[in-house]
């Protein structure tokens, strides 16, 4: 979602990572303790010390000293001598455009949200559970949309967004209830509310098909959302659309906006399990996928309805 405002009821999204579990020996926990380094650095922090490193991770310092040395040799941190403190180095980065290649959803999905994106003057993302947050995997946006306030790789409350409670829609009860327990420490006071919302999202699942928060994340910025699972058991993500409240109101969410997300996700779909091709060229990545109330009838687009339908 984009567009100014303030937060509230935002939720929860960091938290230290799993405690490594009793007597398996094949848990490494030196490289657990690693990678947890290397999580807590973030898209609006420029560097950070080893003191503030250990009390993200919540690691004592002498541990954290040696993690971002080894770290550093590794190639994976930049230490900044002037300050004594570490960025994530290149190497680091790398990793990640690497893991977000071999999402293969992401280059599917592409052209049906941009399409999206630009019938409904919003954002469209692709998102998957990361803790207790979504990071977004993938991102379109209108081009009537000036500036984006979120970008691949950010990360937003699972409770208290659209996208977030979808995802959450689809978990196992054993996922769903772990989940529950840890957002109901971190919420305290908090939590009677946010479930209230997460149990109207299910019921709107289970209804709908998507669910959809009005104000409940950013007071100004309205989205909807729809889960997909994997064909493949490769992995569960979701889909969402927000813009402004003003542009998005809560009826065109429920009845416009809601149930053409819910198709793009069913063309996804198809695609993605073989009984619909997409797109065929990258011309068509800003065809809009809806006209009016029906799918564009573009020679690749008509082609993959048909089969659809056969």
């Amino acid at each position: 979602m984009t567009g100014p405002g303030s937060t509230r009821n935002a939720g929860p999204i960091d938290e230290p990572g799993p405690v490594a579990p009793e007597h398996d020996r094949k848990f490494v926990v030196a490289l657990a303790r690693g990678l947890e380094v290397m999580r807590v650095f973030r898209a609006r922090d420029g560097l950070l010390g080893n003191a503030e490193i250990a009390e993200r991770t919540g690691l004592p310092k002498p541990t954290v000293s040696r993690l971002t040395y080894t770290l550093t040799r590794l190639g994976y941190l930049v230490h900044v001598p002037r300050f004594n403190k570490y960025q994530l180095a290149p190497a680091a980065m790398a990793l990640g455009y690497t893991a977000l290649a071999h999402i293969g959803i992401r280059h599917i999905a592409r052209p049906y949200m941009q399409g999206l994106a630009d019938y409904a003057a919003a954002s469209v993302a692709l998102g998957a559970r990361d803790r207790l947050a979504v990071i977004y995997v993938q991102h379109c946006l209108s081009s009537s949309i000036q500036q984006a306030r979120l970008d691949v790789g950010s990360r937003i409350p699972i409770a208290t967004t659209a996208i977030g409670r979808a995802l959450i829609s689809v978990m196992s009860d054993e996922e769903r209830e772990a989940l529950f327990e840890r957002l109901a420490e971190r919420a305290g006071d908090e939590w009677p509310g946010m479930r209230d919302g997460l149990d109207r999202a299910m019921a709107d699942i289970r209804k709908h098909g998507f669910t959809w928060s009005v104000g409940e994340w950013i007071e100004d910025v309205n989205g909807v959302a729809a889960p997909i699972v994997m064909p493949d058991g490769s992995g569960v993500y979701a889909f969402n659309c927000g813009a402004p409240s003003y542009s998005l109101s809560r009826d065109r969410l429920v009845n416009d906006i809601g149930p053409r997300l819910l198709e793009m996700v069913r063309t996804v779909e198809s695609i993605l399990s073989g009984r619909a091709d997409g797109f065929d060229d990258e011309e068509n990545y800003r065809t809009p996928v809806f006209q009016g109330g029906t799918r564009a009838q573009s020679s690749t687009g008509g082609r993959s309805a048909r089969r659809r339908r056969s």
